[in-house]
């Protein structure tokens, strides 16, 4: 099994319709500028796209996101060949979060080969909202909750106007100010330029903003890819948050969304509960990402749970300590 070229692999996944984002050449692109090397496998029923990240002493992370793609049954030829890239690269773990949901009937221990335990924490979200597109938009718009279709029209009815733009220095602006008022991390403008430029050329990444009295107040950059898309940065200003620019904001993504063919719309990322405890608590928590539980709620999408994530361990003692330290952090 040879490693494919960024050309090849972009043929490859184009036929998988089915894969997620993050298993795009593009996004492996985005990641290549960013500190991580990317190497891309695949077999006549499966493939994965496998992110390095280099690490001191000429030893590295693996990590493959939402993937492999293709049929889990005929992964075990492929983890040969992974197993093999890993040790070259000096990997000291091989981190995969799978993009299979944990209602879709599939056991996690039954689609990993022998050698794989559970991982400690997961990278991307591991629980989100997801919006059905398929229906018509009166529909969609009939299956979120009573206060946010109100908030959407509140907002038109308010003259908040919505836009697309590629003014990425603006965006990235808005991120800046969010972050620092919610206190969460954001990437710099540079990593923003190049998701937006690698995606939007192909159709497949667009920056939307809000505008008040002149005024941009809020934003979001939305990607799709094959028949799904994503919310992953968004962004407000505190001033005419009274006019609830947000609510018709996604509405705007999703409608977007729709009109190229998407059947989902995931909102990426609500606090990892099941939706008893997260409608139990949401009310009275703003901590962590309750706020945005709060939010997404209301647009009427499925909670949704990824499996994963899953390692295979190269060497136990770096490993333990790697462990150690990701505990570590996510007591900090």
């Amino acid at each position: 099994m040879a490693e494919l070229s960024t050309k090849e692999w972009k043929r490859y996944i184009n036929r998988h319709p089915e894969a997620h984002i993050l298993q795009s050449a593009e996004w492996g692109e985005l990641k290549a500028g960013f500190g991580w090397n990317v190497i891309r496998l695949a077999t006549n029923d499966c493939g994965a796209q496998i992110l390095f990240r280099r690490l001191p002493l000429g030893l590295s992370l693996a990590y493959i996101p939402k993937g492999p793609v293709g049929a889990s049954g005929e992964w075990n030829e492929l983890w040969r060949e992974v197993d093999a890239h890993c040790r070259k690269h000096r990997a000291i773990t091989l981190i995969v979060e799978p993009d299979i949901w944990s209602n879709d009937g599939q056991e996690s221990g039954a689609i990993f080969a022998p050698g794989f335990q559970p991982g400690l924490r997961s990278i991307q979200p591991p629980r989100t909202i997801v919006v059905d597109l398929t229906a018509d938009e009166n529909q969609i718009l009939s299956r979120m909750k009573q206060k946010t279709r109100y908030n959407i029209r509140l907002a038109a009815k308010k003259g908040v106007q919505i836009k697309t733009s590629s003014d990425v220095g603006l965006f990235h602006q808005l991120m800046v100010e969010t972050g620092q008022r919610d206190q969460f991390g954001i990437h710099s403008r540079e990593y923003y330029r190049a998701a937006y430029d690698l995606f939007h050329e192909a159709g497949n990444c667009e920056i939307f903003l809000a505008e008040v009295n002149g005024e941009i107040v809020a934003g979001l950059m939305a990607f799709v890819y094959g028949r799904r898309a994503w919310y992953f940065y968004g962004a407000s200003r505190q001033k005419y948050r009274e006019y609830m620019p947000s609510y018709l904001l996604q509405w705007e993504a999703m409608r977007w969304a729709k009109s190229l063919g998407c059947q989902e719309y995931d909102l990426w990322g609500v606090p990892d509960y099941d939706e008893s405890v997260l409608e139990a608590e949401f009310e009275r928590r703003s901590d962590g990402l309750w706020g945005v539980y709060r939010f997404k709620r209301g647009f009427g999408g499925e909670l949704r749970r990824a499996i994963g994530p899953w390692e295979r361990v190269y060497h136990p003692l770096l490993h333990t300590f790697y462990r150690w330290w990701v505990g570590r952090q996510a007591m900090a």
